[in-house]
Order: structure tokens, then C-alpha cells, then sequence
């Protein structure tokens, strides 16, 4: 992904140096960032793209409506699995109020997208602005515990298989079938799920399922639909799985808070 400059608000006055909105090329090709590093921390976030950001301790995948602190100076690399629009921030070290020394996983909630949304609009010189920015940072909250979180395999047979169900997380094929198209057999494909992610097949397509469905219920798509879209026919053996996985019930997510009428202008690429 590449991002392209949109905001300068001004350094004397603002923790963000810059602020940014881009969306990704689609050309058939993942976009892929080499690692590096900045000098002051930076704020990743994801509005419709799906990207994985690669640490010197962890891959980290950010479905839609997740986002990612990297502390500056940190080695990272990016790549974009799934077209879409997300955003960056860029922090001045001096101003920043977060202190995080670690890479940080942070969902992002229906309020902070909006805020998100509106500083990225704003003038800079708006004089609302300040105190959006400030309730803005103090919603970068880390993932709390129950989040769901999601190891990335790296054996390129795996990540073909994760990849797309990343994509489409109602994907019904079992292993068998994955086996085939990734040539290999089902033995190897079930032990390298269970060494790389420490899960079975069958468990990590589960953690994408109810991740999916969280993000979903929290932009208010009903349970019946979000069981649907995220691969369960029937609703009951939805929510029984999704109890199983964060103890809680689907509803405990469920928001029919309603978007902001925020003008958006056209995206430009973005990166990692």
C-alpha cells in the first residue's frame, strides 16, 4: 500500500504531524512495503483493506476496523492481502501522549473511526479540531483481552490458504480441499497449521469466523446476517461458537450506533 499526503496540521500546535487516507492499488499483485522504521511513532489503520505488519517478534493482521501503533524506531514491514481504504498517522515524538515502547494491536470502535474520519477532513486551523484530536488519542486504546487474536502462518502453502479465507471468511472448504490446491497433503497441511499458529485448521478458520463477526456486529449488521456472512448457516450454532470463543454473546457486540454523514474525498494510495 502507499499512502499519499493529505493533512500538515501545524507542528507548534497538534501531536499529529501528519494525517493521512489512501487505498490500495489493485492490480493483481499484493502490495508489499520492505521493513524500515520512522522516527517518531505511527498510527496504521484499517477502513475496508486487510493488511499484515510484520515485527521482528510477530506477524500482526489487521482485518477491517483494526488498527496497529508501531513506537518509533521499530522494524516493521507491511503488506496489503486484501484491496481496500485505510489510513496512517504520523506522530510528533515530542507531543505524542502515548507512550507505548511495544507494537500494539487497537480496535477501532464505531466513535473512534468517526473521529478518525473527522480529523482527517478538518481543517487544520478548525477550531474544534484540538479537542477531537485529543479524544481521538485517548480512544487508541490497546485490543482488549478477549479480542481475537489471529496468528499468521508463514509457510507460503499456508498463507495461500489463510489469505483467502481472510478474504472470505464463509468459505466452507475443508482441508481436503485446500490440500489440492496448495499440493500437498492433508497430514503436512494439518501438522504445519498446528506448529505455526499453535491452532488446528479447523480452530484458526473459527478465530477468523468470530473476528470477522465482531467487526461486523459492531458497525450494527444484525446476528442472523453477520452468521451468514461470516460462513453458518444457522444462527443457534453461531452463537454457540461465538460464546465458546470470547465468552460472551454476539449481542454484547452489537452497536446500531449510525455512521456520521462525514464528506469523504477521493483516497490515494496507501502503504504500510
Amino acid at each position: 500500500m502507499r499512502i499519499g499526503d493529505i493533512q500538515y496540521p501545524a507542528p507548534d500546535s497538534s501531536p499529529i504531524l501528519t494525517i493521512e487516507r489512501g487505498s490500495s492499488y489493485e492490480n493483481g499483485q499484493p502490495d508489499v512495503r520492505e521493513t524500515h522504521t520512522h522516527a517518531g511513532p505511527e498510527f496504521l489503520w484499517t477502513i475496508t483493506a486487510t493488511v499484515t505488519v510484520t515485527t521482528e517478534s510477530r506477524d500482526w493482521l489487521l482485518p477491517p476496523g483494526y488498527g496497529i501503533w508501531i513506537p518509533a524506531h521499530v522494524p516493521h514491514a507491511g503488506a496489503v492481502r486484501h484491496p481496500g481504504e485505510g489510513g496512517l498517522m504520523a506522530m510528533n515524538p515530542g507531543r505524542c501522549p502515548i507512550a507505548w515502547t511495544s507494537v500494539t494491536g487497537v480496535r477501532v470502535t464505531p466513535l473512534l473511526r468517526e473521529l478518525l474520519a473527522y480529523v482527517l477532513d478538518a481543517d487544520p486551523v478548525d477550531p474544534a479540531r484540538p479537542a477531537a484530536e485529543s479524544l481521538m488519542l485517548h480512544l487508541i486504546t490497546p485490543c482488549p483481552a478477549h479480542d481475537i487474536a489471529i496468528a499468521m502462518p508463514t509457510d507460503q502453502r499456508l498463507r495461500m490458504i489463510a489469505e483467502q479465507l481472510l478474504t472470505t471468511p464463509s468459505d466452507q472448504r475443508e482441508l481436503a480441499d485446500w490440500a489440492d490446491l496448495a499440493h500437498a497433503s492433508v497430514r503436512t497441511l494439518t501438522r504445519l497449521f498446528r506448529s505455526e499458529t499453535g491452532l488446528s485448521f479447523a480452530e484458526w478458520r473459527t478465530r477468523v469466523r468470530i473476528r470477522a463477526a465482531i467487526q461486523k456486529l459492531s458497525t450494527g449488521t444484525p446476528v442472523g446476517a453477520t452468521a451468514r456472512q461470516v460462513g453458518y448457516r444457522k444462527t443457534s450454532a453461531f452463537i454457540a461458537v461465538f460464546q465458546r470463543v470470547t465468552g460472551q454473546t454476539p449481542g454484547t457486540y452489537l452497536t446500531t450506533e449510525p455512521r456520521l454523514g462525514v464528506k469523504r474525498d477521493a483516497a490515494k494510495p496507501f502503504s504500510a
